[in-house]
């Protein structure tokens, strides 16, 4: 399960709610949360961790949290691994929590089964939303801090927004909270759980995480791809080959070539 949302919408104190539930019911959790990069040490700031001290002390709750180091999308670039290891460990329910980066956050819906996409009260109107990406990434919607002035517009906004996408096999659900007292969040919770089943109906659950490998493989080799032209993007022979491209000797394209076919001549 994701959890993104712009900063300050209360994306930590939700986790944390959502942990007591799934602990309530029995199962372990892992929880993954992206923080920004300290500028000083470079590490995760924390920041999510100091919002779950109720969980500290629970052996079946691990948290985890990863610095971005620079990676845009509100994931740390080694999220989808660290996942992969949780799974691993036999935990039922992993959490991912996006560093939260506004209108580029996208990237959890392709890491997660399900996206909860937390806003607030007058967070926007409906085309802020689809320019956020929000309809195409969320399973759930959440108007958090609902005890506050405008939550009801937001709720209609989100509402309007989604009868433009006219008809789709999962309309999300907008389920209002506040996380501070934990009211609404057992409605969410019974809408990540009706999420989970209508993706497990129909194979759904399997061609969403088939889908996922997919792209994860594809992202690994362009990554490896990346620093192997960097590496012949570098040196003598590429100074030469830059050298004659400047004399107008040869063209980009030719010296392009030569690069990547090891042609010595």
């Amino acid at each position: 399960m994701g959890i993104t949302g712009a900063p300050g919408s209360g994306k930590s104190t939700l986790t944390d709610q959502l942990i007591g539930y799934i602990r309530r019911e029995g199962d372990e959790v892992g929880v993954l949360a992206v923080d920004p990069t300290s500028p000083f040490s470079g590490g995760a700031i924390l920041g999510d961790r100091v919002r779950m001290q109720d969980h500290a002390s629970d052996d079946g709750v691990f948290i985890r949290s990863m610095a971005t180091r620079g990676h845009l999308g509100g994931l740390a670039r080694a999220t989808p691994q660290a996942v992969r290891v949780l799974d691993a460990a036999g935990l039922p329910w992993v959490v991912i929590e996006t560093v939260g980066v506004g209108q580029v956050e996208v990237e959890i819906a392709e890491a997660a089964d399900t996206t909860v996409v937390v806003v607030n009260p007058r967070w926007g109107d409906a085309v802020q939303a689809a320019k956020a990406g929000l309809l195409e990434i969320a399973d759930c919607f959440v108007v958090n801090k609902a005890d506050r002035p405008g939550a009801d517009e937001t709720v209609r906004d989100l509402e309007a927004m989604l009868e433009l996408a006219g008809e789709v096999e999962w309309k999300p659900p907008i389920v209002q909270t506040v996380a501070t007292d934990g009211r609404g969040v057992d409605e969410l919770w019974e809408s990540v759980k009706a999420h989970r089943a209508f993706l497990e109906s129909d194979h759904r659950l399997a061609t969403r995480r088939e889908q996922r490998t997919r792209d994860e493989l594809r992202a690994i080799v362009e990554d490896r791809l990346r620093v192997a032209a960097q590496e012949r993007c570098s040196g003598d022979r590429f100074d030469a080959l830059l050298a004659r491209v400047v004399a107008r000797e040869i063209t980009p394209d030719a010296a392009a070539t030569q690069l990547l076919t090891d042609d010595e001549s």
